[in-house]
């Protein structure tokens, strides 16, 4: 997520009300998770597993719960609880905004765009030439959709990541202040749900059909021309390449990559990253001939025991 003007380091840390190790004219162009940082970014870090990785990441200023040696040309916010420090920030550059009409005002809807009864069009969402919005829709705000795309009935793009913080108290939500971007000639079925990246972008690439009831979580990236068959999960922060087949019911697991090609059958559980090119079944995942060889000797083991006995 970019600010709409830079801000320096002594600006950011007045907002969060902590110390700084840097040059107070130190510039910030933004804030980001550690998987999409860029140099002028702000990644957190609350735990000491990470900490290399975020100080070693290619944000430049590390927002951090300990006093540690700054790196050459970055700069530290010391916070007693980066997490929620973090979700100050993205409040402040990226607040919730109210809503009271079906439509709204500073949405950019294209020439020929249907939008069908009972459909929610938020603040500054932008909507290509030719769409059909069905009945029911929700569509958040700042989501951009490209041109001949359809959204069937009662989906909804853009809610909350699914990313919480475990507290004595309960669970602490990390805010999201990312975007839900759909490219042209998408097609999105009927009581699908596409969340919001964190601070970056949900991305469906063109061409790619979406069946009813998939789940597309957080700063995932759908690569050109993807099918995805019904009752499908995908969890947060997955690369998919283009031209994947994913069949009914199948789940993955989050921040792995699906190689550009595969097939995947239906009631698979992806486990892991997996190459393109190859069909793959079952779970733990594997290449499917493999897998049903196993299953048919699976089959053979009663007959076994009875000769063995």
């Amino acid at each position: 997520m970019k600010f709409n003007t830079t801000h320096t380091l002594k600006e950011i840390a007045a907002i969060i009300n902590s110390e700084f190790v840097g040059d107070e004219n130190f510039p910030v162009y933004g804030m980001n998770e550690i998987h999409v940082v860029e140099s002028g970014d702000i990644v957190f870090v609350d735990h000491p597993k990470y900490y290399d990785k975020a100080l070693s990441s290619a944000a430049t200023t590390i927002l951090i719960n300990k006093n540690v040696d700054c790196p050459e040309g970055k700069a530290l916010l010391i916070s007693e609880d980066p997490f929620r420090d973090f979700n100050t920030l993205t409040k402040h550059f990226k607040p919730f905004q109210f809503s009271n009409v079906a439509i709204s005002a500073s949405a950019k809807i294209g020439a020929g765009t249907v939008i069908q009864p009972n459909s929610f069009i938020g603040n500054e969402v932008v909507i290509g030439k030719n769409c059909l919005i069905h009945s029911n829709v929700s569509i958040y705000d700042h989501t951009v959709i490209g041109d001949n795309v359809i959204i069937h009935a009662g989906s909804i793009l853009g809610a909350d990541a699914f990313y919480y913080k475990k507290r004595p108290d309960g669970f602490d939500q990390l805010i999201s202040g990312g975007r839900v971007v759909i490219k042209d000639n998408v097609g999105i079925g009927a009581l699908c749900t596409i969340d919001k990246g964190v601070t970056g972008d949900t991305i469906i690439g063109e061409g790619t059909k979406l069946d009813n009831q998939v789940h597309v979580g957080h700063d995932t990236v759908i690569g050109k021309k993807c099918l995805i068959a019904s009752q499908t999960g995908i969890a947060g922060c997955v690369i998919i390449k283009d031209e994947v087949t994913i069949w009914g019911q199948v789940g993955t697991t989050s921040g792995i990559t699906i190689g550009e090609k595969a097939v995947i059958l239906g009631q698979t559980g992806v486990t892991k990253s997996i190459e393109g090119g190859k069909t793959y079944f079952g779970t733990p995942i594997e290449e499917s001939r493999e897998k049903l060889k196993q299953l048919a000797n699976i089959k053979k083991i009663p007959e076994i025991l009875n000769k063995l006995k």
